[in-house]
């Protein structure tokens, strides 16, 4: 049986292996770009920011809707083709970087101006998208390719056995909306797990706001690090029992039963 080649052929007539450690796996069916290209329905007016172009996928229709575009890519060849292609522009820029150490300040300093979007490497997906939420208050939206578990977290809600820290930061700063699934044969090399399409907008005014958003992160992280023990036991490394007991929350409760207000009223009585 012949077995299938994994290289890329990029217009420029050179070739491109994926590589593994960058997580990367390249769209390339049709109707699947167009329907992402759909969703985020891009035009003039809009300042987009694309992280992982690779060859260009979703590049070239949103550099056709003439809106400003600004691409973050790590990988050296595939930021000088991307560039090669599209950087004559004074609309496009590409930055040869890693996500997870770019200064989105670099490129607005204004509220919800920019809309974040790409189809992001499965094994970085979740530390990108808490990198992102550090600069929220410039993002006007988020439309994500990602591992369709990583967005039943981020969906989750009280109970839910997927419910955790994502699901609680992610749902603290944004609205999630999961759009539709994206099969694997539409990739090269097709990935083994199940991909998907998801909007996080947020919050024009935060429906629960903590006093000490790193605070309240570092609740989360601490509670669901031991999810099988109660809230007091899994706490006490940052909270005495004498504070939770004089809050109005269950301390026998387990953290997936406790809601995002739940958490906020943790953190506040920390924080003070």
């Amino acid at each position: 049986m012949k077995r299938e080649s994994s290289f890329i052929k990029l217009a420029n007539g050179l070739t491109h292996q994926p590589r593994k450690r960058f997580g990367q796996n390249f769209l390339h069916d049709q109707n699947a770009i167009e329907k992402i290209i759909d969703a985020i329905s891009p035009c003039k007016e809009h300042h987009i920011v694309e992280i992982g172009p690779g060859y260009g996928a979703l590049t070239n229709p949103l550099f056709k809707s003439g809106a400003k575009l600004d691409c973050v890519e790590i990988d050296q060849d595939l930021a000088k083709f991307i560039g090669d292609k599209f950087g004559n522009s004074k609309n496009f820029q590409v930055f040869q970087e890693d996500i997870l150490k770019f200064d989105l300040t670099l490129l607005s300093k204004k509220e919800q101006t920019l809309r974040i979007v790409g189809n992001l490497p499965y094994n970085i997906s979740t530390p990108v998208i808490f990198h992102l939420l550090k600069n929220h208050r410039l993002i006007a939206d988020m439309i994500f390719m990602l591992q369709l578990e990583v967005i039943q977290r981020m969906s989750s809600t009280v109970g839910d056995k997927n419910y955790g820290r994502l699901s609680l930061m992610a749902q603290y700063y944004c609205e999630v909306e999961h759009l539709f699934n994206v099969p694997s044969s539409s990739f090269t090399p097709k990935p083994k797990v199940v991909s998907a399409i998801v909007r996080l907008k947020p919050h024009q005014k935060l429906p629960v706001k903590a006093k000490d958003p790193s605070c309240l992160q570092n609740v989360i992280r601490t509670a669901f690090n031991q999810r099988r023990k109660t809230l007091k036991n899994s706490l006490k490394t940052v909270v005495s029992n004498s504070i939770l007991e004089r809050l109005p929350i269950d301390t026998n409760l387990r953290p997936e039963n406790l809601s995002l207000n739940d958490y906020v009223i943790i953190s506040d009585a920390i924080s003070g």
